[in-house]
């Protein structure tokens, strides 16, 4: 009896034991699942959905710089394509928005014209910007005053003094410039990828905001390979440091701006843009004006027929 009465206390000593250790080995498994996966940018989210709705004969993955994107591509339904429409969508737009950038990218090929329909990352200057935590200053002991640091100290602080000011200077760049180089290294490698389909001609289509970077873009990089700019309901942002009317004058190629009269603070906008125009030599600006409409086919539609007019104009 006192031998079964030993092996019941023996045991209920181990069992304790056992659970801790068992604790012990599940304690990194649940802190590894307690690690959260970095969440994806949106856009990287809206291509990936783009990938799995669309026909792979149209996705193309372009490089820019460390990034790779998708673009969707529809080749000229004509023997003799007239050149590539590189669309550049807006804010929070994918490569296949319902508005403008969608039907625009299917109908172009039957304007003799390809279509390349970018897709653009997330905006630095639209994300809300986390301020650097200070460090608390290192609390002074005797020790430390009474031991003078010796040299490999002084290097120690210099190299952390020279990292702190490096971290300093990428967190005062400017988000702007930021997102500008980002889809400036995106457009130039869809105008790279026209070129090796042999375009004869290259016109760059903003929507959007998309028609700011595309401005932007044009105004400041001048590239000689693309022919025309087209403007699509074009917006501002509103951190923007320069007015897209400023920019406007800058430009050295043929400018079409469409924009929805009925819309008041476009049309407000439109009319500023006009007035640059006139004020610089030089400039071949041109406006057409659109009517909202209640059928969004129909509107997608009376779109295409504008563009496709500004295009053989050309």
């Amino acid at each position: 009896m006192k031998v079964v009465r030993l092996s019941a206390v023996c045991l209920a000593l181990l069992v304790p034991l056992h659970g801790v250790a068992l604790a012990e080995e599940a304690a990194p498994a649940k802190e590894a699942a307690d690690v959260r996966q970095p969440l994806l940018e949106r856009s990287v989210e809206d291509a990936q959905a783009l990938e799995r709705q669309l026909p792979a004969s149209e996705q193309q993955q372009l490089q820019a710089g460390s990034d790779e994107f998708l673009s969707l591509w529809r080749p000229a339904n004509t023997a003799d394509a007239q050149g590539t429409v590189i669309i550049v969508p807006g804010a929070g737009e994918s490569a296949d928005w319902p508005q403008g950038v969608g039907p625009l990218r299917r109908k172009l090929p039957d304007a003799a014209f390809n279509s390349l329909s970018l897709s653009l990352p997330d905006l630095v200057s639209q994300m809300p910007s986390a301020r650097p935590a200070e460090k608390p200053p290192l609390p002074v002991t005797t020790e430390t005053q009474a031991t003078p640091p010796d040299a490999g100290a002084g290097v120690e602080k210099a190299t952390a003094q020279d990292a702190d000011t490096a971290s300093t200077e990428v967190q005062l760049q400017d988000p702007m410039q930021v997102d500008a180089e980002r889809i400036f290294a995106r457009i130039e490698a869809g105008i790279a990828f026209a070129q090796q389909h042999n375009s004869r001609s290259i016109v760059l289509l903003g929507h959007g905001s998309g028609a700011y970077w595309a401005t932007r873009y044009m105004a400041e990089r001048q590239p000689a390979h693309v022919q025309k700019l087209m403007l699509v309901d074009t917006r501002t942002p509103d951190n923007a440091p320069q007015q897209i009317d400023e920019l406007a004058a800058l430009l050295k190629v043929p400018t079409t701006d469409i924009f929805y009269s009925d819309r008041q603070a476009a049309a407000a906008a439109a009319q500023l843009r006009l007035q640059a125009s006139k004020r610089h030599k030089g400039v071949t600006y041109s406006q057409v004006s659109l009517k909202s409409l209640p059928d969004k086919a129909a509107q997608a539609e009376q779109l295409f027929r504008r563009v496709k007019g500004a295009l053989s104009a050309q």
